[in-house]
């Protein structure tokens, strides 16, 4: 992993949308066909449906300024081949396929760099729809059992066609040029499905060069067999925090796509844990949804999104231009660091019986502050063996009136640079 741009790492939070034909039928986004859910002949059969007759690009920014996102995720093209843009190298795109003829990823990135928010593009590296895609194996190895491939994936005979192969390489390179030139600057590539072909079949790292000279301070997700510039954890939040610069992706229910049947969302409030356990381990967090095929979002997607700005409006010292915080072993919650260090932040999930413990502290507190009401809090502290440099146990003076009603955030002041105690503690032998 290289070293990011420090606007990625300051971001905390990107907006993911995942906006196709799949919305349409109520199937998963490309894996439908691929697992034989429906044929590819019906799901593409949607594209005839996708009116996005209500589209407005507008709207759409307008709510992620809102939920106080600093960057936005598009999905391109997904493993389904469908391009979202105005393509010269395919009939296959909304463009000309669809009834909405117009071209979705300039409307979109026109509006949303308007509103001061960077710009991400997703792409498949897959397309399982081109004819020359299935025509090699992953590292040009031909599988010994040839009853397990996937039609859409490689060949199902055993032969491969190399020269085939190097035209959808160069088709790919294509259509990633027309999403870095035609659209202005480009701030972050978020690739997919890179699993099914090598690095040297992809054409790395000369690919990652080409793609640069469109924008030397462009950003690459991980899924670039071992070239990209960040981690890309999905689902499944970290218990470890992983190394570098990272971003967690995650639906708002189970699906990426929209789906009128998927009714398992996530609270408000959950998402806003979720979030702050992202960016107490230095991470960002990449929140998905997926509008529906007329251009709108769903009600509850969109209360979710007002609702995470409205929490993070009155906690923005906390969120942005900090660094990762302190160790659970300190505090049972999630926190984060000012960037002079002098500034604890500690977010607060549950309401407290009676106080809220901080261990380990080494500095003195010069004020406790309830950030999003400005109370002034006191607090206790109990414990501590100063000539060994010990420090005692901190009671913060909380009451469940005091907090907010999801996550409250207390801002601890700290004389001098933040310092905690890890010690295993020792034996007083004197007094």
């Amino acid at each position: 992993m290289t070293q990011v741009p420090e606007w990625f790492t300051n971001a905390k939070l990107g907006i993911f949308i995942h906006f196709g034909i799949y919305a349409v039928g109520d199937v998963s986004e490309s894996w439908s066909f691929y697992h034989n859910t429906i044929s590819h002949e019906d799901y593409m059969k949607q594209i005839d449906g996708f009116t996005c007759e209500k589209f407005d690009a507008d709207k759409w920014a307008d709510l992620i300024k809102k939920s106080g996102a600093k960057y936005s995720v598009f999905t391109t093209k997904h493993h389904d081949g469908v391009a979202l843009f105005d393509t010269k190298y395919s009939d296959l795109s909304t463009v000309k396929k669809s009834p909405y003829k117009n071209d979705i990823v300039k409307e979109f990135t026109d509006a949303i760099r308007k509103r001061d928010i960077r710009v991400g593009m997703y792409y498949s590296l897959i397309d399982w729809s081109h004819p020359d895609y299935a025509t090699v194996y992953e590292n040009g190895k031909v599988p010994e059992d040839l009853s397990a491939v996937n039609k859409y994936t490689s060949p199902t005979d055993g032969k491969q066609d190399e020269e085939a192969w190097a035209r959808f390489v160069q088709f790919n390179r294509n259509q990633m040029g027309e999403v870095l030139g035609n659209y202005g600057k480009v701030d972050l590539l978020w690739f997919d499905g890179d699993w099914e072909r090598s690095a040297e079949q992809w054409g790395l790292p000369e690919l990652k060069d080409y793609l640069k000279s469109f924008n030397k301070d462009l950003i690459i997700n991980s899924r670039f067999c071992g070239y990209g510039d960040y981690k890309t954890p999905e689902q499944g939040i970290p218990i470890t925090r992983p190394e570098g610069a990272w971003e967690f992706c995650t639906t708002i229910n189970r699906s990426w796509g929209y789906r009128p049947s998927d009714n398992h969302y996530k609270t408000l409030n959950q998402i806003i844990r979720m979030f702050c356990d992202c960016i107490h381990m230095g991470g960002n967090m990449l929140l998905d949804i997926g509008p529906k095929p007329d251009g709108t979002i769903d009600e509850r997607q969109e209360a979710i999104l007002l609702g995470l700005g409205e929490w993070i409006e009155p906690h923005k010292e906390a969120i942005f231009d900090t660094d990762e915080g302190i160790m659970h072993r300190y505090f049972l919650g999630g926190s984060t660091i000012s960037k002079d260090k002098q500034t604890l932040y500690l977010f607060v999930y549950d309401k407290p019986e009676e106080s809220v413990c901080l261990k380990g502290l080494c500095n003195k507190i010069k004020d406790i502050t309830v950030l999003h009401s400005g109370k002034k809090l006191g607090h206790v502290i109990h414990g501590g063996v100063p000539w060994f440099n010990i420090p005692g146990t901190t009671w913060i003076e909380l009451t469940p009136e005091d907090c907010h009603e999801h996550v409250t955030v207390l801002k601890v002041e700290l004389e001098g640079e933040i310092e905690m105690y890890g010690g295993s503690g020792v034996v007083v032998s004197h007094n």
